[in-house]
């Protein structure tokens, strides 16, 4: 269906009103007269921007503004200025470009909405961000960015006063050599501000790939609530994945292979069905240093509270879940940790500062210590995990981890491959069904900018 509707994009609309210019000024007054339904096509060539390309004009959800290249790819536009999409611009789509043009210049204002990023390849040089996203509504879908050194994002979605954006849909793209920089603010994606971080944002983050990303410590860096961030594949980043403010986001079915993991901070997170292979750690749980419901700045690592992680599979990680010690650290309360596999590599859990009311329930381990988990939170048994034609461990029949999960969980819908979960859940990202797989670890070639050329 996607490779369908980017036919329909690049095709459907030309009887309509399709108009070819060979010219960033005859982009630019094309642009400024379009009505909906308008399809400006940028002719394949380089173009050197020395002025923003500015949009601030609107389609509608049945005749949106189309702005293309000619070819996926085949115009270039270089230089110190790209795409400004200006309020009131809405349902808008930028369709097929190469950027190489500046850092920080593909923008998006506050006030926008309905607009649409995809099949593009951003590679911006300079300090700054490669896209920059306000507003509501919005999708970036199917691009590929890639051969970053310099401070600055990938993306960067930022809201206005104190409401982060909302329903943003970024999805299939392709994040690809991101550079170690010096200091903070060189994040892969950075998904809000501290002074956002206690607004919903109701944003679905998906099937994107992410490899030999590491600009700073914090790969993904999300600091906004009622986040949904699943089915990404995380692969040979040395940069973790951090809930690092907020409440309410719910992580699953991500598959992170020889990363740092997960580090969590914040309230009434959900987080299952994850995969972790090779990883040191996996899963951190945050030791706070603040509680923002009692009055901590924003800024503070707020303590983890009512945060449940459960039914992930964790694999030969050099360590697995665990807990750093901090000075007067407040450590976290009431974390649920709950029928996760735990197989090879380092001891299960190690927890090195408070973990008050922690639950520990179901968990099953093999190959390793149990360290500081509980006796009475785990089992030790062979899971029965097999490697598939894509190399991820999973159930064979049999495994005494099918329909042996412990406690009920609502929150738990879905497994690693996407499929529901029903009854007696089975521990660990896998449930066992031989129902259809709607979600896979992916590869590079799945994602990103010439899906579908």
């Amino acid at each position: 269906m996607k490779k369908l509707f980017v036919f329909v994009l690049f095709f459907g609309f030309l009887g309509l009103r399709a108009q070819t210019v060979t010219s960033l000024s005859g982009l630019q007054a094309a642009i400024d007269k379009a009505a909906p339904g308008a399809v400006i096509i940028l002719a394949d060539g380089v173009y050197t921007a020395g002025g923003a390309i500015t949009i601030s004009r609107q389609g509608t959800a049945a005749r949106p503004i189309v702005i293309r290249a000619q070819t996926i790819g085949g115009a270039e536009i270089t230089g110190t200025a790209g795409f400004s999409i200006l309020s009131p611009a809405s349902y808008v789509v930028i369709q097929g470009f190469k950027f190489t043009h500046s850092a920080s210049r593909a923008v998006m204002a506050g006030g926008t909405s309905h607009c649409r990023w995809t099949h593009n390849l951003f590679q911006t040089p300079g300090d700054g961000e490669d896209l920059l996203l306000n507003g509501n509504d919005h999708e970036v879908d199917y691009n590929s960015f890639q051969h970053k050194d310099a401070m600055g994002r990938f993306i960067a979605v930022r809201g206005e006063g104190r409401q982060i954006a909302q329903r943003l849909h970024i999805h299939h793209n392709y994040f690809f050599d991101q550079k170690p920089q010096k200091g903070n603010g060189a994040e892969t994606l950075q998904f809000g501000l501290s002074g956002f971080s206690l607004s919903n944002s109701s944003s679905i983050v998906e099937y994107n790939v992410f490899e030999e990303c590491a600009g700073e410590n914090e790969l993904i860096s999300v600091k906004a609530s009622q986040l949904t961030i699943r089915y990404n594949t995380i692969r040979n980043c040395r940069a973790q994945f951090t809930l690092r403010h907020g409440n309410r986001d719910t992580v699953y079915g991500n598959f992170f292979i020889n990363t740092p993991g997960l580090r969590i901070f914040g309230d009434d997170h959900v987080v299952f069905s994850n995969y972790f292979e090779g990883c040191d750690p996996a899963i951190m749980v945050g030791n706070g240093d603040g509680e923002v419901a009692d009055g901590a700045q924003l800024t503070a690592h707020d303590r983890p509270d009512r945060v449940l992680v459960a039914f992930n599979t964790l694999v030969n990680n050099v360590s697995n879940i665990v807990q750093t010690g901090r000075v007067n650290g407040l450590g976290a309360s009431s974390v649920t940790i709950a029928n996760n596999i735990i197989q090879g590599g380092g001891m299960a859990a190690k927890i090195s500062g408070p973990f008050v009311n922690g639950a520990w329930s179901g968990n099953m381990i093999f190959g390793c210590e149990a360290g500081d988990m509980p006796s009475g939170g785990y089992e030790s048994a062979d899971p029965l995990l097999v490697k598939d034609g894509l190399g991820v461990f999973r159930l064979l029949p049999g495994s005494p981890a099918v329909d042996h999960g412990v406690g009920s969980y609502r929150a738990v819908g879905f497994d690693m491959d996407g499929q529901g979960r029903r009854g007696v859940l089975d521990k660990g990202a896998d449930e066992f069904d031989k129902g259809p797989v709607l979600a896979h670890i992916l590869l590079a070639g799945e994602v990103g900018w010439g899906v579908g050329r």
